[in-house]
Parts: structure tokens; sequence; C-alpha cells
């Protein structure tokens, strides 16, 4: 069956980085994690995780759910988004973006993701496409200092969704960028068993409707 999101959700965000509260004021509510609940506050005295440097840019697109892709359906009903999918029990998320939109929305999911709590380290980020900017610098040093930061675990990895190399992490974020058919069909069941707790996948839903239907 195709995916069919639900109608969207508009979060709107500032661009550009965040301005320190003026004394006196409250500071705006935190958003809320997107994944399968809060992550608990670190120990008193513990250093803060050092964030990403994130870039200006427009806010996020809405995130909607999506249904497993057809390899993993049954003949029973699926669950709504926000409650455990797969037998690996990862929720799913669809962010509706164009190919040429996907990496940005891609990037917005991961910034959001580490603003609301989650560790660098828990993300791994694919690419159906060409491979994410950040992939290609690195790659531009060799595979095996690449590959070696994907090993160390510290910070957001970004792989090409074919590179079999790249072991799952709680948290898995496809951007539907281009590619064949075929890989796009292979890429999201695969990038669903790399995920422990929460698969987003960003793209056209037109696209990944067919792509989806024409293997199921």
């Amino acid at each position: 069956m195709p995916l069919i999101p639900e109608e969207p959700q508009i979060h709107e965000s500032v661009p550009g980085p965040r301005a320190t509260p003026a004394a006196g004021r409250t500071a705006p509510s935190p958003r809320p994690v997107p994944g399968p609940g809060p992550r608990p506050a670190p120990p008193r005295g513990a250093p803060a995780a050092s964030a990403r440097p994130g870039k200006p840019g427009p806010a996020a697109p809405p995130r909607v759910p999506v249904a497993a892709p057809p390899a993993q359906r049954t003949g029973s009903e699926q669950p709504a988004a926000g409650t455990p999918g797969t037998a690996a029990g990862a929720q799913l998320q669809l962010i509706p973006a164009p190919a040429g939109g996907a990496v940005d929305a891609a990037d917005e999911a991961v910034d959001l993701l580490l603003d609301t709590g989650r560790a660098p380290g828990e993300i791994l980020v694919l690419t159906t496409g060409e491979v994410h900017p950040w992939a290609a610098h690195e790659l531009s040093f060799g595979e095996t200092s690449y590959w070696a930061q994907h090993d160390a675990a510290d910070d957001v990895f970004y792989a090409d969704a074919t590179a079999g190399r790249a072991a799952g992490r709680p948290v898995v974020v496809v951007a539907v960028n281009g590619g064949t058919d075929e890989a796009t069909a292979q890429a999201l069941p695969a990038a669903m068993a790399r995920a422990g707790a929460l698969l987003i996948v960003c793209g056209d839903p037109q696209t990944i409707n067919a792509v989806l239907g024409a293997h199921a």
C-alpha cells in the first residue's frame, strides 16, 4: 500500500544563531524530542554535550508519520506513528521534501534531534543519491580516517545508503536525494533494520510511494 502522510503540522523556527535570553526573560521551552521519549537529564555537574554547528536556513519541514515499507508489512493493521512499528521497535517518520531538498531536510532533522537532547553519536544519516557534503569532505582524506570516525561513534556520521559497513544507531535519518529506484527500494528496509529507536525518511512521498509500490 502507498505511504499517505497525514496533514502536516508546521513548526516555525527562526534562522540564524540563537540569542541568549535577556536578563529577566524566560527562555522558550525546548521543542519536543522527535522520538520514543525524552532522554534523561545529565548528572549535576556533568559537562554539556557539544552541539554540531548548525547553519541558518528555512524552518524544518513538517514531520508526518509514514507506514512501514511493503517488505515489512503483515496481514495485521500497521500501528500509528509514535508507537513501536517494527520488530526492533523503531518508530517511523516522514518529512516531505523534493529530491533536491532532501539533504537540507535531513540536516534540519539532525539539528532538531541535537537541540532536543540526542547525543551526536546516536545519529546516522544516509543518502540514496550523492553523498552528504560532510561525507564527501571526510572521504577526501581517505577511507581509513573516514571509517575511524564511524567506529569512534562520538559524532553524527554520514554515509551512502549502500555502505554495508555503516553500523546501526538509535536514530537513522535517510535523505532520498536521488539514485536509482532499485537503490531506494533497498535502502529503506536496510535503514529500518539499522534504526534502533527512530527512522526518519526525508523525500518526496510520491516518489517513495512509486518506488515501494513497484518493488512490493
